[in-house]
């Protein structure tokens, strides 16, 4: 569908009104918009869209109801209405202060995945306040958006080299520089994990770094685990535990998406991207179990598991990314199931030992309902990492705890950033919401474009 933002507010535009469910908004309603709600038993029910006719029989405004909810996660509901509403003009009838965040919402549940077959004939235009407003939901939308492409594509068309274009072709737009080190040259330039996970694949392990804005400004680093399709290696998953495995580039999609919103925005920060991008396949050139691996950092790991292959390749990177002492390096990664048994699909958990980061993010968390949770690094269970051959293992000899055992193993190679942060994200909406499909998803990003442009903005 086509869905399009505009500062102009035109004559034959039709309101629509957010209704809160138990509240008094439907009193304040037109008298035909009220009986038109209670023949048709709406209450404001959260992400429910009634069109309420005109005189004529065509559409003459429309409610969306937000339920309990309040602040950012009610203004959510709107992106039920990409989905429900007429074509045509179209305005929200709120406050000043919610505009923005519902047309984020609007342009967010107006995604569609239309790669492989062809979009909805439909045109919606939504008037905003002003021209800042429409841009920044644009920009916001866009990440998240590009962030869903990415992962929605399938392994066939978005392997390693299809992810290295993605980032060159942002990066053209904002002229940013790159730099590749693919293949043989992974060994020769000291990245040997993300070579030995990516050796057994028909494409070449890559690492791909992208440089953005003024060099002396503050130094933000981005980091996303890059595994554009996991078997598992020789611990090969089961048929099952392969279905979305096209996802597990989640955390490069989302730091893709991020880069792009913080470039857009033209955030006064010195930008890094560090994306590893490998295929985890399996050949006779496979990393094994039991194998020890040699970092970039020198530490020595035995392979526990070869479907743990997330963490290694992270390693290296962030080796590389702290060897600049970065303000905050951020990594991503869509990297244990154990984080979704914890918290689930919608609720990503995030480890930092930097007390106001943290408090920053819960507050961007809330500021914009992107959600999130913090989980202790702690440290007592570094334990479970032990090897008794090699400097740590990649993963404990049982089930406990594993999201926070693989945060403590990423940080054994972070030493020197002012603040980090990992972020075990789903990447995934296994059932649709009124602001997002089912199929890749965008998460944290817009809290993280929230915190870091309130940190450096001028």
């Amino acid at each position: 569908m086509a869905l399009e933002l505009t500062t102009r507010k035109s004559s034959n535009s039709r309101p629509v009104y957010m209704i809160a469910e138990g509240s008094g908004d439907l009193k304040v309603l037109p008298d035909a918009a009220k009986r038109w709600a209670g023949e048709n038993r709406f209450r404001g029910q959260a992400g429910r869209v009634l069109v309420v006719p005109g005189s004529d029989g065509s559409a003459a405004a429309a409610l969306l109801g937000t339920g309990k909810l309040t602040g950012a996660q009610a203004t959510l509901c709107a992106g039920s209405l990409a989905k429900e509403l007429p074509d045509g003009k179209w305005h929200f009838e709120l406050a000043t202060e919610d505009r923005l965040s519902a047309a984020t919402a609007l342009m967010l549940g107006g995604y569609e995945f239309t790669a492989y077959r062809s979009a909805k004939s439909r045109k919606l235009v939504f008037a905003v306040p002003n021209a800042a407003s429409k841009g920044d939901a644009e920009r916001v939308a866009g990440g998240c958006n590009l962030a869903r492409d990415l992962i929605n594509t399938p392994a066939s068309d978005m392997g390693p080299e299809a992810l290295e274009k993605a980032v060159r072709t942002l990066s053209q737009r904002h002229k940013a520089s790159v730099t590749v080190t693919r293949g043989e040259a992974l060994l020769r330039k000291n990245f040997p994990m993300i070579h030995a996970v990516g050796r057994a694949a028909d494409q070449a392990p890559r690492l791909v770094d992208m440089r953005w804005g003024n060099k002396n400004a503050p130094r933000i680093t981005l980091v996303g685990k890059g595994v554009c399709f996991d078997t598992g290696g020789l611990d090969i998953k089961p048929a099952s535990g392969m279905l979305l495995m096209k996802k597990d580039m989640g955390g490069a999609a989302n730091v893709i998406g991020l880069a792009s919103m913080i470039m857009e925005a033209k955030t006064p920060v010195r930008l890094r991207l560090l994306v590893p991008a490998v295929e985890n396949a399996i050949s006779g050139n496979a990393f094994r179990p039991g194998d020890v691996l040699k970092s970039r950092k020198g530490l020595t790991v035995e392979i526990g598991n070869t479907d743990a292959e997330g963490r290694l390749v992270l390693a290296d990177a962030l080796t590389l990314a702290d060897e600049e002492k970065p303000d905050i390096l951020i990594d991503m990664a869509t990297l244990t199931g154990a984080a979704r048994v914890a918290l689930g699909p919608d609720v990503p958990p995030f480890f930092t030992d930097d007390d106001a980061l943290a408090a920053d993010l819960q507050a961007g968390s809330e500021a914009v309902a992107d959600p999130m949770w913090r989980l202790p690094l702690y440290r007592p269970y570094f334990k479970g990492l032990n090897s008794k051959i090699a400097d740590i293992n990649n993963v404990t000899s049982n089930s406990f705890a594993g999201s926070v055992t693989a945060a403590l193993f990423l940080s054994r190679f972070v030493e020197k950033a002012k603040s980090w942060a990992h972020f075990d994200i789903y990447g995934w909406n296994p059932s649709a919401k009124p602001h997002a499909p089912v199929g890749g998803e965008a998460q944290c990003i817009r809290a993280l474009d929230q915190v870091i442009y309130n940190r450096f903005k001028v």
